[in-house]
């Protein structure tokens, strides 16, 4: 059986930590900026770890190497 390829759409968006959690972008900061506060767009910046259900899925679906 050929090797099981990682999700291209995936591979750009997600990274899977030594310890095994997926590590993704914050969400909302694409758009609507204006009606945000100042202190929502900081909060905003960098990257999150995502939950344990969510990150099961990426896992399995996207990156089955990872």
């Amino acid at each position: 059986m050929p090797k099981m390829k990682t999700k291209s759409g995936a591979k750009k968006r997600f990274k899977i930590t030594s310890s095994g959690k997926v590590k993704a972008g914050q969400a909302g900061k694409r758009h609507g900026m204006i009606k945000r506060t100042n202190d929502q767009i900081r909060k905003l910046r960098g990257t999150t770890v995502l939950k344990d259900c969510d990150a099961k899925r990426i896992k399995k679906s996207f990156m089955p190497n990872g």
